[in-house]
Protein backbone atom coordinates (compact mmCIF):
# COMPACT_ATOMS: atom_id res chain seq x y z
CA UNK A 1 0.00 0.00 0.00
CA UNK A 2 2.77 2.74 0.76
CA UNK A 3 4.53 1.55 -1.99
CA UNK A 4 1.50 2.23 -4.51
CA UNK A 5 0.75 5.61 -2.58
CA UNK A 6 4.51 6.47 -3.26
CA UNK A 7 4.39 5.13 -7.16
CA UNK A 8 0.59 7.43 -7.80
CA UNK A 9 2.91 10.20 -5.59
CA UNK A 10 5.42 10.45 -7.58
CA UNK A 11 3.62 9.85 -10.68
CA UNK A 12 1.54 12.97 -10.31
CA UNK A 13 4.14 15.16 -9.24
CA UNK A 14 6.10 14.58 -12.65
CA UNK A 15 2.79 15.40 -14.59
CA UNK A 16 3.05 18.61 -13.07
CA UNK A 17 6.54 19.45 -13.47
CA UNK A 18 6.04 18.31 -17.38
CA UNK A 19 2.94 21.05 -17.96
CA UNK A 20 4.72 24.48 -16.17
CA UNK A 21 7.67 24.09 -18.50
CA UNK A 22 5.56 23.85 -21.10
CA UNK A 23 3.82 26.86 -19.98
CA UNK A 24 7.28 29.07 -19.70
CA UNK A 25 8.37 27.83 -23.10
CA UNK A 26 5.10 29.61 -24.47
CA UNK A 27 5.67 32.40 -22.91
CA UNK A 28 9.31 32.93 -23.81
CA UNK A 29 8.06 32.63 -27.08
CA UNK A 30 5.60 35.19 -27.26
CA UNK A 31 7.41 37.43 -25.35
CA UNK A 32 10.41 37.07 -27.92
CA UNK A 33 7.99 37.90 -30.68
CA UNK A 34 6.64 40.61 -29.33
CA UNK A 35 10.65 42.31 -28.38
CA UNK A 36 11.18 41.12 -32.21
CA UNK A 37 8.08 43.01 -33.44
CA UNK A 38 8.88 46.08 -31.49
CA UNK A 39 11.91 46.07 -32.88
CA UNK A 40 11.35 45.80 -36.04
CA UNK A 41 9.06 48.45 -35.70
CA UNK A 42 11.37 50.79 -33.99
CA UNK A 43 14.12 50.19 -36.64
CA UNK A 44 10.96 50.92 -39.56
CA UNK A 45 10.14 54.21 -37.52
CA UNK A 46 13.81 55.29 -37.69
CA UNK A 47 14.40 54.61 -41.11
CA UNK A 48 11.41 56.50 -42.35
CA UNK A 49 12.11 59.19 -39.42
CA UNK A 50 15.86 59.93 -40.74
CA UNK A 51 14.76 59.97 -44.43
CA UNK A 52 11.93 62.65 -44.49
CA UNK A 53 13.79 65.35 -42.29
CA UNK A 54 16.44 64.40 -45.46
CA UNK A 55 13.67 65.05 -48.10
CA UNK A 56 12.00 68.04 -46.78
CA UNK A 57 15.95 69.86 -46.31
CA UNK A 58 16.36 68.97 -50.26
CA UNK A 59 13.09 70.35 -50.88
CA UNK A 60 13.73 73.40 -49.32
CA UNK A 61 17.04 73.97 -50.70
CA UNK A 62 15.44 73.24 -54.56
CA UNK A 63 12.38 75.28 -53.73
CA UNK A 64 12.79 78.87 -52.88
CA UNK A 65 10.55 82.02 -53.34
CA UNK A 66 8.74 82.42 -56.80
CA UNK A 67 10.00 85.32 -58.28
CA UNK A 68 8.62 87.24 -62.18
CA UNK A 69 11.92 87.62 -64.68
CA UNK A 70 12.35 89.63 -67.59
CA UNK A 71 15.02 89.43 -70.39
CA UNK A 72 15.24 92.97 -71.67
CA UNK A 73 17.11 92.12 -74.92
CA UNK A 74 18.77 95.38 -76.79
CA UNK A 75 16.86 98.14 -78.36
CA UNK A 76 17.20 102.08 -79.92
CA UNK A 77 15.91 104.09 -77.33
CA UNK A 78 15.94 108.17 -77.25
CA UNK A 79 18.02 109.76 -75.22
CA UNK A 80 15.99 112.93 -74.16
CA UNK A 81 17.09 116.03 -72.21
CA UNK A 82 14.14 117.70 -70.23
CA UNK A 83 13.69 121.54 -70.18
CA UNK A 84 10.93 124.04 -69.22
CA UNK A 85 10.57 127.66 -70.42
CA UNK A 86 7.66 130.19 -72.11
CA UNK A 87 5.87 130.16 -75.18
CA UNK A 88 6.38 133.15 -77.47
CA UNK A 89 5.14 133.92 -80.97
CA UNK A 90 8.48 133.01 -83.33
CA UNK A 91 8.35 135.70 -84.90
CA UNK A 92 6.12 138.70 -83.05
CA UNK A 93 5.17 141.66 -84.96
CA UNK A 94 4.54 144.92 -82.43
CA UNK A 95 2.39 147.22 -85.07
CA UNK A 96 2.08 151.18 -84.50
CA UNK A 97 1.73 154.42 -86.39
CA UNK A 98 4.07 154.86 -89.47
CA UNK A 99 2.32 158.57 -89.87
CA UNK A 100 1.81 161.80 -88.24
CA UNK A 101 -1.35 159.86 -86.45
CA UNK A 102 -4.73 161.66 -85.26
CA UNK A 103 -7.29 160.55 -83.47
CA UNK A 104 -8.48 156.68 -84.10
CA UNK A 105 -11.79 156.45 -85.55
CA UNK A 106 -12.10 152.94 -85.82
CA UNK A 107 -10.59 149.43 -84.80
CA UNK A 108 -11.33 146.72 -87.34
CA UNK A 109 -9.92 143.63 -85.17
CA UNK A 110 -9.78 142.15 -82.59
CA UNK A 111 -7.13 139.66 -80.47
CA UNK A 112 -7.75 135.96 -81.72
CA UNK A 113 -8.15 137.64 -85.57
CA UNK A 114 -6.38 136.41 -88.28
CA UNK A 115 -5.69 138.72 -90.79
CA UNK A 116 -3.33 139.15 -93.86
CA UNK A 117 -1.27 141.25 -94.97
CA UNK A 118 -1.71 144.85 -95.88
CA UNK A 119 -5.40 143.91 -93.93
CA UNK A 120 -6.44 147.43 -92.16
CA UNK A 121 -6.14 147.30 -88.42
CA UNK A 122 -7.71 150.78 -87.84
CA UNK A 123 -8.05 154.24 -89.30
CA UNK A 124 -7.58 157.72 -87.79
CA UNK A 125 -9.56 160.32 -88.72
CA UNK A 126 -8.23 162.51 -92.09
CA UNK A 127 -11.28 165.03 -92.86
CA UNK A 128 -8.44 167.80 -92.60
CA UNK A 129 -5.99 165.58 -95.09
CA UNK A 130 -8.89 164.44 -97.03
CA UNK A 131 -9.19 167.91 -98.24
CA UNK A 132 -5.66 169.06 -98.34
CA UNK A 133 -5.09 166.42 -100.79
CA UNK A 134 -8.75 167.78 -102.61
CA UNK A 135 -6.45 170.71 -103.58
CA UNK A 136 -3.47 169.55 -104.50
CA UNK A 137 -5.37 167.26 -107.19
CA UNK A 138 -6.97 170.81 -108.17
CA UNK A 139 -3.54 172.18 -108.45
CA UNK A 140 -2.35 170.05 -110.71
CA UNK A 141 -5.08 171.22 -113.26
CA UNK A 142 -4.02 174.43 -113.01
CA UNK A 143 -0.83 173.69 -113.76
CA UNK A 144 -1.64 171.61 -116.53
CA UNK A 145 -4.03 174.25 -117.81
CA UNK A 146 -1.14 176.89 -117.58
CA UNK A 147 1.39 174.04 -119.70
CA UNK A 148 -1.37 174.14 -122.49
CA UNK A 149 -1.22 177.62 -122.64
CA UNK A 150 2.51 178.06 -122.98
CA UNK A 151 2.62 175.48 -125.19
CA UNK A 152 -0.09 177.29 -127.55
CA UNK A 153 1.66 181.12 -127.08
CA UNK A 154 5.11 178.83 -128.11
CA UNK A 155 3.55 177.17 -131.25
CA UNK A 156 2.43 180.90 -132.49
CA UNK A 157 5.75 182.32 -131.43
CA UNK A 158 7.64 179.58 -134.13
CA UNK A 159 5.33 180.28 -137.05
CA UNK A 160 5.89 183.87 -136.78
CA UNK A 161 9.43 184.25 -136.34
CA UNK A 162 10.19 182.83 -139.74
CA UNK A 163 8.21 186.18 -141.17
CA UNK A 164 10.36 188.36 -138.64
CA UNK A 165 7.67 189.64 -136.46
CA UNK A 166 9.17 188.21 -132.99
CA UNK A 167 12.69 187.66 -132.90
CA UNK A 168 14.60 184.64 -131.84
CA UNK A 169 15.11 185.80 -127.91
CA UNK A 170 11.44 185.75 -127.67
CA UNK A 171 10.72 182.38 -128.94
CA UNK A 172 13.38 181.26 -126.39
CA UNK A 173 11.55 182.98 -123.60
CA UNK A 174 8.00 181.09 -124.74
CA UNK A 175 10.10 178.18 -124.55
CA UNK A 176 11.33 178.28 -120.89
CA UNK A 177 8.06 179.52 -120.09
CA UNK A 178 6.40 176.36 -122.01
CA UNK A 179 8.85 173.82 -119.97
CA UNK A 180 8.43 175.62 -116.79
CA UNK A 181 4.98 175.20 -117.34
CA UNK A 182 5.16 171.24 -117.73
CA UNK A 183 7.55 171.47 -114.75
CA UNK A 184 4.63 173.04 -112.68
CA UNK A 185 2.50 169.69 -113.90
CA UNK A 186 5.45 167.43 -111.77
CA UNK A 187 5.77 169.06 -109.13
CA UNK A 188 1.71 169.61 -108.66
CA UNK A 189 1.57 165.71 -108.91
CA UNK A 190 4.28 164.62 -106.78
CA UNK A 191 2.42 167.00 -104.08
CA UNK A 192 -0.86 165.46 -104.84
CA UNK A 193 0.82 161.82 -104.61
CA UNK A 194 2.61 162.81 -101.60
CA UNK A 195 -0.05 163.59 -99.56
CA UNK A 196 -2.43 160.41 -100.53
CA UNK A 197 0.38 158.16 -99.57
CA UNK A 198 0.55 160.33 -96.44
CA UNK A 199 -3.13 159.50 -96.07
CA UNK A 200 -2.73 155.99 -96.86
CA UNK A 201 -0.15 155.83 -93.65
CA UNK A 202 -3.31 156.98 -91.62
CA UNK A 203 -4.50 153.70 -91.77
CA UNK A 204 -2.87 151.34 -89.84
CA UNK A 205 -1.87 147.62 -91.48
CA UNK A 206 -0.59 144.26 -91.09
CA UNK A 207 2.93 144.08 -92.25
CA UNK A 208 2.16 140.39 -92.64
CA UNK A 209 -0.34 137.99 -92.26
CA UNK A 210 -0.88 136.50 -88.54
CA UNK A 211 -2.37 136.19 -85.80
CA UNK A 212 -3.32 139.16 -83.65
CA UNK A 213 -2.03 139.10 -80.21
CA UNK A 214 -3.42 142.32 -78.42
CA UNK A 215 -5.05 145.10 -79.26
CA UNK A 216 -3.67 148.23 -77.38
CA UNK A 217 -6.12 151.23 -78.43
CA UNK A 218 -9.41 152.34 -78.78
CA UNK A 219 -11.95 154.74 -80.90
CA UNK A 220 -11.27 158.68 -79.98
CA UNK A 221 -7.92 157.98 -78.68
CA UNK A 222 -5.46 160.17 -79.77
CA UNK A 223 -1.56 158.44 -81.43
CA UNK A 224 1.22 159.06 -83.41
CA UNK A 225 4.30 158.27 -84.04
CA UNK A 226 5.58 158.07 -80.38
CA UNK A 227 2.55 156.47 -79.02
CA UNK A 228 4.71 153.07 -79.48
CA UNK A 229 2.97 149.85 -80.10
CA UNK A 230 -0.85 149.22 -80.76
CA UNK A 231 -1.26 146.10 -81.84
CA UNK A 232 0.82 142.63 -81.29
CA UNK A 233 0.88 140.23 -84.17
CA UNK A 234 2.54 136.28 -84.44
CA UNK A 235 3.51 136.37 -88.08
CA UNK A 236 2.04 133.51 -89.56
CA UNK A 237 0.60 132.28 -86.08
CA UNK A 238 3.85 130.53 -85.60
CA UNK A 239 4.71 129.59 -82.26
CA UNK A 240 7.63 128.44 -80.26
CA UNK A 241 9.04 127.45 -77.10
CA UNK A 242 11.82 129.36 -75.53
CA UNK A 243 13.43 126.42 -73.60
CA UNK A 244 15.94 127.28 -70.12
CA UNK A 245 18.45 124.78 -70.39
CA UNK A 246 21.56 123.95 -68.28
CA UNK A 247 25.04 124.47 -70.20
CA UNK A 248 26.01 120.89 -70.25
CA UNK A 249 22.36 120.22 -71.82
CA UNK A 250 22.10 122.63 -74.39
CA UNK A 251 25.50 121.07 -75.43
CA UNK A 252 24.27 117.97 -76.57
CA UNK A 253 20.93 119.85 -78.30
CA UNK A 254 21.22 120.65 -81.76
CA UNK A 255 19.06 122.21 -84.76
CA UNK A 256 16.60 120.10 -85.98
CA UNK A 257 16.41 118.11 -82.85
CA UNK A 258 12.76 116.31 -82.19
CA UNK A 259 10.90 117.80 -79.26
CA UNK A 260 7.37 117.53 -77.77
CA UNK A 261 5.74 120.24 -75.55
CA UNK A 262 3.47 119.73 -72.90
CA UNK A 263 1.76 123.29 -71.95
CA UNK A 264 1.18 123.49 -68.25
CA UNK A 265 -2.51 122.60 -66.85
CA UNK A 266 -2.85 120.39 -70.11
CA UNK A 267 -2.49 116.24 -71.43
CA UNK A 268 -2.00 117.71 -74.47
CA UNK A 269 1.89 117.29 -76.34
CA UNK A 270 2.69 119.14 -79.38
CA UNK A 271 5.40 118.23 -81.52
CA UNK A 272 8.14 120.86 -81.97
CA UNK A 273 11.64 121.19 -83.76
CA UNK A 274 14.76 123.14 -82.47
CA UNK A 275 14.83 125.65 -85.24
CA UNK A 276 18.03 127.72 -83.06
CA UNK A 277 20.36 126.79 -80.10
CA UNK A 278 21.28 130.20 -77.94
CA UNK A 279 25.26 131.04 -79.04
CA UNK A 280 25.67 132.50 -75.34
CA UNK A 281 25.50 131.59 -71.95
CA UNK A 282 24.31 133.53 -69.05
CA UNK A 283 27.20 134.18 -66.69
CA UNK A 284 24.68 134.57 -64.05
CA UNK A 285 22.72 131.54 -64.36
CA UNK A 286 24.82 129.02 -66.48
CA UNK A 287 21.82 128.63 -69.09
CA UNK A 288 21.17 129.35 -72.84
CA UNK A 289 17.52 129.15 -74.72
CA UNK A 290 17.02 126.37 -77.33
CA UNK A 291 14.26 127.41 -79.66
CA UNK A 292 11.52 125.12 -80.46
CA UNK A 293 8.94 125.93 -83.34
CA UNK A 294 5.69 125.04 -83.17
CA UNK A 295 3.06 125.36 -85.40
CA UNK A 296 -0.31 127.06 -84.28
CA UNK A 297 -2.57 125.66 -82.15
CA UNK A 298 -5.26 127.43 -79.74
CA UNK A 299 -3.61 125.31 -76.72
CA UNK A 300 -0.36 127.22 -77.05
CA UNK A 301 -0.36 131.11 -75.78
CA UNK A 302 2.10 133.23 -75.41
CA UNK A 303 3.56 133.63 -72.17
CA UNK A 304 2.32 130.17 -70.86
CA UNK A 305 4.57 128.07 -68.99
CA UNK A 306 5.58 124.33 -70.66
CA UNK A 307 7.75 121.24 -70.55
CA UNK A 308 9.69 119.92 -73.44
CA UNK A 309 11.53 116.47 -73.97
CA UNK A 310 14.32 116.76 -76.46
CA UNK A 311 15.54 114.28 -78.13
CA UNK A 312 19.39 114.38 -77.93
CA UNK A 313 20.48 110.98 -80.06
CA UNK A 314 19.75 107.35 -80.14
CA UNK A 315 21.50 104.95 -78.20
CA UNK A 316 21.21 100.79 -78.21
CA UNK A 317 20.73 99.66 -74.94
CA UNK A 318 18.61 97.11 -72.77
CA UNK A 319 15.58 98.98 -71.00
CA UNK A 320 14.14 98.23 -67.40
CA UNK A 321 11.25 99.32 -65.54
CA UNK A 322 11.92 101.09 -63.09
CA UNK A 323 10.87 98.68 -60.23
CA UNK A 324 14.22 96.16 -61.23
CA UNK A 325 16.61 98.79 -60.90
CA UNK A 326 17.58 99.26 -57.27
CA UNK A 327 20.54 101.88 -55.38
CA UNK A 328 22.85 101.89 -52.41
CA UNK A 329 25.37 103.48 -51.27
CA UNK A 330 27.63 101.90 -54.12
CA UNK A 331 25.00 103.12 -57.08
CA UNK A 332 22.71 101.29 -58.94
CA UNK A 333 22.08 97.38 -59.26
CA UNK A 334 19.73 94.71 -60.43
CA UNK A 335 19.41 91.01 -59.08
CA UNK A 336 19.56 88.49 -62.12
CA UNK A 337 18.96 84.30 -61.96
CA UNK A 338 21.82 82.69 -62.89
CA UNK A 339 21.83 79.03 -64.53
CA UNK A 340 21.51 77.48 -60.96
CA UNK A 341 18.20 79.46 -59.98
CA UNK A 342 20.19 81.86 -57.76
CA UNK A 343 19.68 85.76 -57.44
CA UNK A 344 23.43 87.29 -58.55
CA UNK A 345 23.74 90.78 -57.60
CA UNK A 346 24.85 92.33 -60.68
CA UNK A 347 26.01 96.76 -60.81
CA UNK A 348 24.75 98.56 -63.67
CA UNK A 349 25.23 102.27 -64.92
CA UNK A 350 21.70 104.06 -65.48
CA UNK A 351 21.19 106.30 -68.58
CA UNK A 352 18.68 108.38 -69.17
CA UNK A 353 14.91 107.63 -67.43
CA UNK A 354 11.97 107.85 -69.60
CA UNK A 355 8.24 106.88 -69.15
CA UNK A 356 8.97 103.76 -70.79
CA UNK A 357 11.95 102.82 -68.33
CA UNK A 358 15.45 103.11 -67.53
CA UNK A 359 18.02 102.59 -69.70
CA UNK A 360 21.16 100.42 -68.49
CA UNK A 361 24.31 101.99 -70.61
CA UNK A 362 26.61 98.98 -68.69
CA UNK A 363 26.47 96.21 -66.61
CA UNK A 364 23.96 93.84 -68.42
CA UNK A 365 23.98 92.56 -72.28
CA UNK A 366 20.25 92.27 -72.39
CA UNK A 367 20.16 88.27 -72.59
CA UNK A 368 20.11 87.99 -68.54
CA UNK A 369 17.01 86.88 -66.68
CA UNK A 370 16.59 90.07 -64.36
CA UNK A 371 14.04 90.06 -61.70
CA UNK A 372 11.19 92.47 -62.26
CA UNK A 373 10.13 93.72 -58.87
CA UNK A 374 11.57 91.74 -55.73
CA UNK A 375 14.97 92.58 -55.40
CA UNK A 376 14.64 94.40 -52.64
CA UNK A 377 13.72 90.97 -50.92
CA UNK A 378 16.56 88.74 -52.13
CA UNK A 379 19.75 88.15 -51.17
CA UNK A 380 23.07 87.01 -52.97
CA UNK A 381 22.57 83.42 -54.17
CA UNK A 382 19.47 82.84 -52.71
CA UNK A 383 17.60 80.16 -54.65
CA UNK A 384 14.52 81.42 -56.16
CA UNK A 385 12.08 79.82 -59.00
CA UNK A 386 12.01 82.14 -61.92
CA UNK A 387 8.89 82.76 -63.67
CA UNK A 388 9.71 84.62 -67.19
CA UNK A 389 7.39 87.53 -68.05
CA UNK A 390 7.75 89.28 -71.73
CA UNK A 391 9.90 92.29 -71.60
CA UNK A 392 7.68 95.68 -72.55
CA UNK A 393 8.23 97.66 -76.34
Amino acid sequence: MNYETSIQAGGTGGYADTGESARRRRRALIIGGIVVALALLVAFMMFRGGDKPAAADKGAKTQGPEVTVIRPGRQLVDGTVSATGNLAARREMPVGIAGEGGMVSRVLVEPGAWVGAGQVLATIERSVQTQQAASLGAQINVARANARLAEQELARAQALVARGFISKADVDRRTATRDQALAQVRVAEAQYKEATARNGRLDVRAPAAGLVLARMVEPGQVVSSGSGMLFRLAKGGEMELRAQMAEGDLATVHPGARAKVTPVGSTQSFDGQVWQVSPVIDPQTRQGIARIALSYDPALRPGGFAQAELVTGQVNAPLLPESAVLSDQNGSYVYIVDGNNKAQKRSVKTGQVTDKGVTIMSGLTGNESVVLSAGAFLNPNEAVRPRLQAAPR
